[in-house]
C-alpha cells in the first residue's frame, strides 16, 4: 500500500473518534470507511491515475459515510459538509476540498452516471463489497442495521429478493473492478437464487 500522507494519517484519527458513537451500527461503522478509502487506493493503483490526486480519493472515500453520525437517511450532504469543516481547520486547499465534497456526493445511491475516473472510482470502492466473499456477512449485517434503526422486521425473503434485485441493477465502472469482481457477482447472484427457491418451495 501507498504510504499515508501526513494529511491523510491525522484525518483517520479525527474520523475514528468521530465515528466512535457509531460502534453499535452492525454495518457504517469506521471499518466500512477504512474499506472504502482502502479500496479507492487500491483502484487509484490499478486505473493508474495520477499521483496528485490519491489523497483527495482516499479523504473522500475516508469521510464518505460520517454524515451517519448526526442523521440516517439523506445524509450525503452532511458528509461533505463534515469533510469541509475538518479540511478547511486544517487549511486544505479549497479547490481540493471542492473535488472531495463531489466525490462524496457522488456516492449517493440516485448518483448513476459518475463523470470522472475519481468519481467511478469512489463509486466502485463504496459498494465493493456487492461482488465479495463476505457479501452474504455485510448483507446480513446491513439488515439488522436497517432493522435497528427502523424498529422493523424485514423477512428474509422479501430481504433476499431486494438483495438480488441490487445485484441484478448493479454495475461498476471501472475497468479493474469489472475483471477482478463480474464472476464474483454470478455466484453471489447465484447463490441468492438458491436461497429464495428454497424458502418458497
Amino acid at each position: 500500500m501507498t504510504k499515508k500522507s501526513e494529511v491523510l494519517s491525522e484525518a483517520m484519527i479525527y474520523v475514528n473518534k468521530l465515528l466512535l458513537p457509531l460502534e453499535w451500527l452492525y454495518y457504517h461503522q469506521y471499518n466500512h470507511s477504512l474499506e472504502v478509502m482502502n479500496r479507492c487506493i487500491y483502484l487509484w493503483k490499478k486505473e493508474n491515475v495520477s499521483e496528485s490526486d490519491l489523497e483527495i480519493l482516499a479523504l473522500a472515500g475516508l469521510f464518505h459515510d460520517t454524515g451517519f453520525v448526526i442523521q440516517y437517511d439523506d445524509n450525503e450532504y452532511i458528509w461533505a459538509k463534515i469533510a469541509r469543516n475538518y479540511l478547511t481547520s486544517i487549511l486544505y486547499p479549497n479547490k481540493k476540498i471542492k473535488i472531495i465534497e463531489r466525490l462524496i456526493l457522488a456516492t449517493k445511491p440516485s448518483y448513476k452516471e459518475p463523470k470522472d475516473i475519481l468519481e467511478k472510482i469512489i463509486k466502485d470502492s463504496d459498494l465493493d463489497n456487492l461482488w465479495r466473499d463476505d457479501f452474504f456477512d455485510k448483507n446480513e449485517k446491513m439488515k439488522r442495521e436497517l432493522e435497528t434503526i427502523k424498529k422493523i422486521k424485514l423477512k428474509d425473503p422479501e430481504w433476499d429478493h431486494a438483495s438480488l434485485v441490487l445485484l441484478n441493477e448493479h454495475k461498476y465502472y471501472t475497468d479493474s473492478q469489472k475483471n477482478e469482481r463480474e464472476w464474483k457477482k454470478i455466484e453471489n447472484r447465484k447463490i441468492l437464487e438458491e436461497m429464495l427457491k428454497e424458502l418458497q418451495d
